[in-house]
């Protein structure tokens, strides 16, 4: 089954898990499991690296609703600082809770973004599913891979021209003066996260 919009922008069917491998600015690996739900999807994932010197593990569970917008996140953590968790809770209208406290900073985030995990850049490319040439913001409410602290992240994603079945964005990230050229498969999953990350499944 495929999930188009009204650019015609269509994706494949989900895969059961996927895997990535982090490399260049940390080592590690992460694999996820994907599920389709009546009411949107359900990934569940584990992934551990070393970057600058610093080891963290953490598992994740991520439910979205049938547009892609991120309804809870609970993440596991543990790192020298010792173990840490924490939940987001969202409306899919830009309201945000973190451990049950009201957090402002968010408001207007649609997306999840763990920086210990490839796999979340998922979410807004599905959500928005820009046409070739269009752009989108998309601040994320982002969570950080050594103590699990949230904040907001501003973020952009433009669409390049599909290279095959493969499609391309640049993804910038303002605030750490960040930008990249992300490569997805026919599923809407990540391939290639230059400096980061690539799929391995």
């Amino acid at each position: 089954m495929t999930a188009p919009d009204g650019n015609g922008v269509t994706f494949g069917d989900l895969p059961a898990s996927a895997t990535w491998r982090h490399h260049d600015g940390r080592e590690g690996f992460e694999s996820v499991g994907l599920h389709t739900e009546p009411s949107g999807y359900r990934l569940d994932g584990h992934t551990a690296g070393v970057e600058k010197g610093q080891v963290w593990a953490a598992r994740y569970a991520i439910t979205l609703d049938e547009r892609w917008a991120t309804r809870t996140a609970r993440i596991w953590g543990r790192s020298a600082a010792g173990p840490r968790d924490t939940r987001l809770d969202a409306d899919g209208l830009g309201h945000w809770t973190v451990d049950g406290t009201p957090m402002s900073e968010l408001e207007g985030c649609l997306d999840v973004d763990i920086e210990s995990s490839a796999c979340t850049n998922t979410f807004p490319v599905h959500r928005l599913k820009l046409a070739v040439g269009q752009s989108a913001e998309a601040p994320a409410a982002y969570v950080r891979a050594i103590d699990l602290q949230v904040e907001r992240l501003d973020q952009s994603y433009t669409r390049l021209d599909d290279v095959l079945d493969q499609q391309r964005y640049e993804y910038r990230a303002p605030r750490f003066g960040f930008r990249a050229r992300l490569v997805f498969d026919e599923s809407g999953l990540l391939l290639d996260y230059p400096g980061i990350a690539t799929r391995t499944k």
